[in-house]
């Protein structure tokens, strides 16, 4: 973050100093939620969590060197206190509440956070010209944003999102990372409702925005794909005009996001396979790896891309990083270089590792909805198809959450579409009504004896890998995160150790 004093902090944030006997004491450091993370000159955010409130961890903050705490009360330590703020997280204005926020102390601490960061982004745009990169969509926003960051950074340093901090509280914690010498910030935005991206937009303002796709992730809150659309597209309407430097870049290969192309002032560029995509690729072949070669094609000219993350739906992801990259300057050889060397750099995301044995493991457990399983489950088959010799594969999924009345439906066909691209094993983790329909959605398409199997939890799904396993085998882990199905991926290879976010 840039340095600033926490006279100015709070004059920023509508808030008081307490306890503070240095007004010009100087916050240069980072701002941290988690007082274990606390290094010397941050502020530390004291916000309510399921077993403690961060205001109680304050005197350990300081000692471990925070200048200040920015809290919704006094804490006995130098802090800039705002008072408590009530909000309701159903109201249209796209407001995001804490699960555990009973006072609104912690609604307070966001809302000033908000402030800060605007107002540290704001002068950094002024000062220095950082570029701000907002990308949205049902799913893809976290490969895409690791392409984005790769692509953008021959250009200067970028900030960008570990993992998928993506919501009311990582979304500023990741802008605040970025200071003078930033040249590219890119975030993700992500809504539980309409309107709540339209709020993130207001705290970091991008000038470039991504709309990867609109799918099912999330239905049961939105309650249609046209009220995703609906939410997606805030991100459009949120640019500068194209006058001011305002670019849109939309999925030409989605009617619902090439639609949106309606609803923003900024210059529309179109991404995709379709034949007037703007920035479109042609000629797309997998490797045995399901790494796909393509030639982009752009006014600009043409150029080979081969990627190094494993999908085709990399293709667009890629396409979409390209486009912002070239609106930002960069040229195709640089782009495709670029492209070419970004690896998976979020955890348990289409990460594939191969053990001593030759068992690969496709570890892409971090999250998942219909669209992603689907996508998940194509690169596995391609995988298990594409060597010298046919190779075994290993589907093994659990519940995809927030699906709400068409989550039987939902999981009824990804069994059934499991069984159409003739994966050899599907293995179905997890009680409930979800999981019975995914495996009676397989069986019901034709599979046969033990082809698909129903067990309870990741214990029984472990015993069952490592007693029939053999060399060679391809093996998918993929489910929502609140599923915990990255014990499989872990144990399989080894790594107990807890990753990723």
């Amino acid at each position: 973050m840039i340095a600033l004093s926490l006279a100015r902090i709070a004059e920023i944030v509508g808030g008081t100093l307490h306890d503070a006997q240095d007004p010009d004491a100087v916050v240069a450091g980072s701002v941290e939620f988690d007082s274990r993370k606390i290094g010397s000159g941050d502020l530390f955010l004291a916000l309510p969590g399921a077993r403690a409130d961060g205001h109680d961890h304050a005197p350990a903050a300081i000692a471990a060197g925070a200048v200040a705490v920015l809290a919704a009360r006094p804490v006995g330590v130098p802090a800039i206190v705002v008072p408590p703020l009530a909000v309701d997280p159903e109201q249209a204005s796209g407001a995001m509440a804490l699960e555990h926020d009973a006072d609104g102390s912690g609604a307070a601490v966001l809302a000033a956070l908000a402030k800060l960061t605007r107002a540290v982004v704001d002068d950094l745009r002024a000062r220095t010209g950082l570029t701000v990169v907002g990308v949205t969509g049902s799913s893809g926003k976290t490969s895409t944003k690791d392409l984005l960051a790769a692509v953008l950074r021959p250009l200067g340093p970028v900030v960008a999102p570990p993992g998928s901090f993506n919501n009311e509280l990582g979304h500023p914690w990741t802008a605040l990372r970025a200071d003078e010498e930033t040249r590219s910030l890119v975030l993700e935005l992500s809504a539980r409702g309409i309107g709540h991206i339209a709020a993130l937009a207001q705290v970091a303002p991008p000038r470039i925005g991504v709309v990867l796709n609109v799918g099912t992730a999330h239905l049961g809150e939105f309650g249609s794909r046209e009220a995703i659309a609906q939410t997606k597209g805030e991100l459009v309407e949120a640019l500068p005009p194209a006058a001011d430097g305002g670019v849109a870049v939309l999925n030409a290969d989605d009617s619902l996001v090439a639609a949106m192309a309606s609803r923003t002032q900024a210059r529309v560029v179109t991404v995709g396979q379709a034949a007037g995509a703007d920035v479109r690729a042609v000629d797309v072949v997998l490797d045995d790896e399901a790494r796909a070669r393509f030639v982009l094609v752009c006014a600009a000219g043409r150029v080979d891309v081969t990627l190094a993350v494993h999908g085709e739906h990399q293709v667009g992801n890629a396409l979409a990083a390209a486009a912002v990259a070239l609106e930002c300057g960069l040229g195709l050889d640089d782009i495709a270089a670029a492209l070419g060397g970004a690896a998976a750099a979020s955890a348990r995301r289409m990460d594939v590792r191969t053990r001593a044995d030759g068992v690969t493991v496709i570890n892409d457990s971090y999250n998942a909805n219909p669209d992603s399983m689907r996508a998940g489950l194509k690169a596995l088959v391609s995988m298990a198809r594409s060597a010298d010799r046919l190779r075994r594969s290993w589907a093994v999924l659990g519940e995809m959450g927030e699906l709400g009345e068409e989550s039987v439906i939902e999981h009824d066909a990804i069994g059934r579409f499991a069984v159409r691209l003739d994966v050899t094993r599907f293995v179905v983790v997890g009680g409930g009504r979800p999981c019975r329909a995914m495996y009676q959605g397989a069986v019901q398409e034709g599979s046969w004896g033990d082809e698909a199997l129903h067990v309870p939890d990741a214990r029984a799904a472990i015993e069952l890998l490592d007693a029939e396993l053999e060399p060679g085998d391809l093996v998918l882990v993929k489910a929502s995160q609140s599923i915990g199905l990255w014990t499989v991926a872990e144990h399989l290879l080894g790594d107990t150790t807890e990753v990723g976010n």
